[in-house]
């Protein structure tokens, strides 16, 4: 039987693919200490069974594949690229059915799904839930939509989840989500509580809200509203027209690292700090060797913040769409830096951004704004310069077991334990 130490209570881990066993096995993944450890995080058999899809489906199987139902939202959010979609994408009940039958298929775990906001098509996540019994399902809301009704959904099904998304207290909630949001999110997460789901929270920090969100008191109030995990995005200018006066400076982004880690140590509390997670994901945490998205026009993507494609599910396989040049050469490329404190290679490495988008056929997958990779590098490069030094200190500084991880996986990947077409 599995556990989780949550708010002080050992809680009972259910068997695959419960909502609460993806928790489980996302604490295990962000605290490998040893090979063994993480050749054992989805079962002493899962390992062999992810080599054996690699090598049948020629193609790196993703554990989790992220997917947006739609781009259309009921808010609109600061900064959010979301905005800029034509709200009428959306991929069918057909096509996301499909997509979950050929995941489960070549061995994918985790289907999560975002968008817009997902909620607006909650008959047929239900629907998805219901029908792929061997698949866990998460998804990233802004926790509107979330009812009593629906959380008792949640504890009927079992294999599905929700991450409620949350900028801060009350100011800089409403700031970047509208008036009146933040006390809607609380009262969901309140419900969610009330149920025992073991949902997570989403924030992402800005300049405007940095220290908010990564102080004890914020994230002592999520962990009492009965989040049992976290994911942390820090700001990226994605878009023609983003707002890049809400990108973090290096001694920001360097403050959000150091306040995340030491409450993580200190509270027994799993943090996904996207930007500054790097050495504990073999590089990019978001466009991992494990991971790809889907946006609601169908491009296959590295990641839902890195808006560039080759292939799209509408007009072929989900295996075929893994198989594409474009995904080869970006993961042909990983790690993007040495310094495993330089993960993103839109933030931190733009430079190879732009020369992996040179391959033939990959164009923005941006709706309203399409940049190109110069473009965007244009708005980052100042930022990974002036982060670039800081990144070093800190990676010389850091304990060498951290260091020893990520070799592990490097020494994993590149072998072609887990990556075979590298």
């Amino acid at each position: 039987m599995k556990y989780l130490q949550i708010r002080g209570e050992r809680k009972k881990i259910p068997g695959f693919p419960h909502h609460k066993e993806f928790v489980y096995r996302t604490y295990r993944f962000f605290e490998v200490k040893s090979l063994f450890n993480f050749l054992t995080i989805d079962g002493y058999f899962q390992i062999f069974r992810k080599i054996y899809y690699d090598k049948k489906y020629r193609c790196v199987v993703p554990r989790l594949l992220l997917i947006d139902p739609t781009s259309a939202c009921n808010l609109k959010c600061h900064g959010c690229w979301a905005a800029d979609y034509q709200k009428n994408s959306h991929l069918t009940y057909e096509k996301l059915d499909e997509l979950c039958t050929d995941a489960q298929k070549i061995g994918v775990l985790t289907i999560i799904m975002s968008g817009g906001e997902p909620l607006l098509r909650k008959s047929d996540i239900i629907k998805l839930a219901e029908k792929h019994t061997k698949l866990t399902f998460g998804l990233f809301t802004n926790g509107t939509l979330i009812d009593e009704e629906f959380v008792r959904e949640l504890v009927r099904l079992g294999n599905l989840n929700v991450f409620v998304s949350i900028e801060g207290f009350r100011e800089d909630t409403d700031f970047r989500r509208g008036t009146g949001i933040y006390d809607r999110v609380i009262t969901a997460m309140d419900l969610l509580k009330r149920y025992d789901i073991g949902f997570g929270f989403s924030a992402c920090y800005t300049s405007k809200n940095f220290e908010t969100v990564s102080s004890d008191e914020f994230l002592d109030f999520l962990y009492e509203k009965g989040a049992w995990f976290g994911w942390m995005f820090n700001y990226l200018p994605i878009g023609n027209d983003s707002d890049v006066f809400l990108c973090c400076t290096a001694e920001q982004r360097e403050y959000v690292k150091q306040k995340i880690e030491t409450y993580q140590k200190k509270n027994k509390f799993a943090i996904i700090d996207f930007a500054n997670s790097g050495h504990k994901a073999f590089g990019c945490v978001a466009a991992g060797s494990d991971f790809a998205h889907i946006n609601a026009n169908g491009d296959m993507e590295p990641c839902a913040f890195c808006h560039y494609s080759d292939s799209n599910i509408r007009n072929m396989s989900l295996v075929e769409a893994l198989r594409s040049p474009f995904f080869k050469n970006f993961r042909q490329h990983k790690p993007f830096s040495k310094n495993s404190l330089r993960p993103c290679p839109m933030m931190d490495v733009p430079d190879a951004l732009v020369s992996i988008t040179k391959s033939s056929g990959v164009h923005s997958t941006h709706i309203s704004n399409p940049e190109t990779a110069e473009q965007l590098a244009s708005k980052t490069r100042q930022l990974s310069t002036k982060w670039e030094p800081v990144a070093d200190r800190l990676f010389d500084a850091m304990d060498e077991s951290e260091k020893k991880r990520f070799r592990i996986l490097k020494a994993l990947y590149r072998s072609g334990g887990l990556i075979k077409n590298n």
